[in-house]
């Protein structure tokens, strides 16, 4: 090896340090990355500026953005055709991508899925039927219970705590459940999703329960059903979120998909698959700002040289790059395992969601220190991916709650 070559910059895969990138690794990588960066990106950018109604509205980029990525191929049974290793790697590397792209589209194209997705995992045809090819929404969270939705079991309830009432209520009766109340404003596609799969409180008799609900697949226009206003909100501003209403709807119990027993393992279930999402999607958000940061270090000059060759901005890169391959690494880990096993680890699946939205807010802050004042000004992208950034810290469980609940599932009582 000359001199030359121990300091020239050894050439990486465009996902980083990706080990073993196949051939079928890299036609799903190119094929998502030229998606976001044609679609993505641009609508993202445009839909920021719009309001939230002129997001959905009929002539809205929105649609078209949805349709070509339905035309892509990547759906649930797609994915679910790959053995539980691969479909690992493609799901990371495409969601990755997707977050490249824009965030909150990404969130908004998984979140999608999660009706289809949990249909299938749970074997219930009937229900399944009634996802396939629709846009999906996610209804969990309350107007007076946010992320102590994801704690069902109580893991991490103050001793003194009392839960209230539940906003959303299923009642089971012997041929039908009827569904009264409603979902939060942060519900994604909550205003626009054609099915939604609902995790509430479940009354069979005895008053409603929160540790023991239910899941229901409900057709957004099932009687009864009505939406509120799309979210004004500071990031994310492509993700349509808003409330659904449930005023008395009646359905068959064939759209039970998971009855008060089953209703811990089924948040567990989607939890663990939601976090694992989300730490891929921000892995993306991440390096979609150091890639930024990165292509500006070498443009800008200061002092007369590419502004890279100063040493601060140097430093700062270098531990940009660091947190983005960390997150990778750590989101295809535990990506693997959670599909492979047979009973996921939610707390692995946190470590992903937790790290890979921690390393997105920190890189896009950097980010826009090396962007300086310009960087504040939207003819750069990069003041969007740190708001865009910066509400993934909050969504799909604050990481605070996620830290203190995965804390508790580390404890082993062969050592108390």
């Amino acid at each position: 090896m000359t001199t030359m070559q121990a300091f020239a910059s050894v050439p990486l895969t465009p996902l980083g340090a990706e080990p073993d990138f196949t051939d079928a690794a890299a036609a799903v990588q190119a094929t998502a990355r030229r998606f976001a960066t044609d679609v993505l990106r641009p609508v993202g950018i445009a839909l920021d500026r719009m309001t939230p109604e002129q997001v959905i509205a009929a002539d809205s980029p929105l649609w078209g953005a949805l349709q070509q990525f339905a035309a892509l191929g990547f759906n649930v049974e797609s994915l679910l055709s790959f053995e539980p290793a691969e479909r690992a790697r493609i799901m990371c590397i495409l969601f990755e991508e997707l977050g490249w792209g824009d965030s909150g589209l990404a969130i908004s194209i998984g979140a999608g899925m999660l009706a289809e997705l949990m249909s299938t995992v749970l074997g219930n045809e009937f229900c399944r039927n009634l996802t396939v090819g629709k846009l999906g929404c996610w209804g969990i969270t309350e107007p007076d219970h946010g992320t102590d939705m994801l704690d069902p079991n109580r893991m991490i309830a103050h001793p003194q705590g009392n839960y209230g009432r539940p906003n959303c209520v299923v009642t089971i009766k012997d041929d039908e459940i009827i569904i009264k109340g409603q979902k939060s404003a942060w519900v994604s596609n909550g205003t626009i999703g054609q099915v939604c799969i609902l995790y509430a409180a479940a009354d069979t008799g005895s008053g409603p329960s929160t540790q023991n609900g239910a899941v229901v697949i409900v057709p957004g226009d099932a009687k009864g059903v009505s939406r509120g206003k799309p979210l004004d909100k500071m990031g994310q501003r492509a993700l349509n979120q808003g409330e659904i209403f449930f005023d008395d709807v009646h359905l068959s119990k064939e759209h039970l998909l998971a009855g008060p027993e089953q209703y811990q393992a089924a948040v567990y279930a989607v939890h663990s698959f939601a976090n694992t999402l989300m730490g891929a999607v921000f892995t993306g958000c991440a390096r979609s700002a150091y890639d930024l940061a990165h292509a500006y270090a070498h443009e800008r000059k200061a002092g007369g040289v590419p502004i890279i060759r100063h040493q601060s901005v140097a430093h700062r890169l270098f531990h940009m790059f660091r947190k983005v391959e960390a997150s990778c690494a750590l989101g295809r880990r535990v990506a693997h395992y959670n599909f492979a096993a047979a009973q996921p680890a939610l707390h692995a699946a946190m470590t992903s969601k937790v790290t890979g939205t921690q390393t997105a807010f920190e890189v896009a802050n950097d980010a826009l220190q090396i962007f300086g004042g310009n960087g504040l000004t939207r003819a750069y992208p990069i003041e969007k991916i740190l708001r865009d950034a910066r509400a993934s810290l909050i969504e799909d469980g604050c990481n605070e709650i996620l830290a203190i609940k995965g804390g508790y599932y580390l404890t082993n009582p062969d050592l108390l």
